[in-house]
């Protein structure tokens, strides 16, 4: 994909959901009017007066009730609509962990390097905030592919740092990339100081993240590394096997186009992704979660919350 039609798409997304948070938009060339509509979920939803049926019956299928989420601060939406379906302390910037990962990838995809290239993890590498470990030790040699690979899907620091450092200008220069591309993509507040995450400073609100991740699931790189289960490299000629930190994307009842994962102690357990649902391509922001399996518990939530207020449709289609 040109570095040209990945922005035009950027642009397209970023127009998109801009608009259901601004209360207008313009869809396939009719209008569209978004209204805000408090419901019983708690969530800052929106119901759509459109001039096409499609749209209206889509519109129409706004879960109703309380998915019972137990994350800190949560949005939904369905891309297809613009429609945001659940949201909740959606708008609070706070420190957003590895999720940092989806905007270093998009910053290293859009410098055009290339990603056959070798670099070297060096000591420069290592976490000096947390002083967390890494199976990348100092001297390995691997493509700019793999580290990307393997950041985006194991939410390995060194290979993210180490994608940063390498980037023409250096560090300082590949966080201006990012805080540049989070501005282009609307993101008002979102605040980068490093490509992994490990930074406290870097800080997002959910609904800002949500656009994040429209952006980075039109990208077939990210796409693809984010969800892959597992990934093999080879190190000083042995090969080592890295897994995804996300167990949903090995769940056969689950269809995810991308996704990621963080934790701090200060972020908390972070998910966000783009799942679909009902053949509904619905997006799922997940911050400052207090256990491991709190992020993805909201996630089956959301699932079946969504898949609730989807039954009318299944069932007509049933019908048919």
């Amino acid at each position: 994909m040109t570095r040209a039609l990945r922005i035009r798409q950027h642009c397209h997304v970023t127009l998109l959901f801009s608009a259901a948070l601004l209360s207008t938009s313009v869809a396939c060339g009719s209008s569209t009017v978004i209204k805000t509509a408090q419901t019983p979920a708690d969530a800052d939803a929106v119901s759509l007066e459109t001039s096409s049926a499609s749209e209206r019956a889509s519109a129409a299928r706004i879960p109703t009730g309380n998915p019972g989420l137990k994350s800190g601060s949560a949005l939904v939406i369905d891309e297809q609509t613009g429609t945001v379906l659940y949201s909740r302390n959606a708008q609070s910037a706070a420190p957003i962990a590895s999720i940092t990962k989806l905007m270093t990838a998009l910053v290293v995809l859009d410098g055009g390097q290339p990603l056959d290239e070798m670099l070297e993890i060096t000591n420069a590498d290592r976490d000096t905030i947390h002083g967390s470990g890494s199976r990348l030790a100092s001297g390995t040699q691997l493509s700019r592919g793999d580290l990307l690979h393997l950041a985006l899907m194991s939410s390995e620091n060194r290979a993210a740092h180490a994608l940063g450092r390498s980037y023409p200008g250096g560090l300082p220069a590949f966080v201006k990339a990012m805080n540049m591309k989070a501005r282009s993509l609307g993101m008002t507040s979102a605040r980068f100081s490093d490509p992994t995450g490990l930074s406290s400073q870097n800080v997002c609100n959910a609904v800002d993240l949500g656009k994040l991740v429209l952006a980075a699931s039109h990208d077939p790189t990210i796409r693809h590394f984010s969800t892959d289960e597992k990934h093999t490299v080879t190190i000083h000629k042995q090969p080592l096997e890295f897994r995804n930190t996300n167990a949903l994307v090995r769940k056969n009842d689950w269809d995810i186009e991308v996704q990621k994962t963080g934790y701090t102690s200060d972020a908390g357990e972070c998910l966000v992704m783009k799942t679909v649902i009902e053949r509904r391509p619905i997006v799922i922001v997940l911050l400052n979660s207090f256990g491991k399996q709190t992020r993805v518990a909201d996630a089956r939530r959301v699932r079946k919350w969504v898949e609730k207020g989807s039954e009318p449709a299944r069932l007509a289609r049933n019908s048919r």
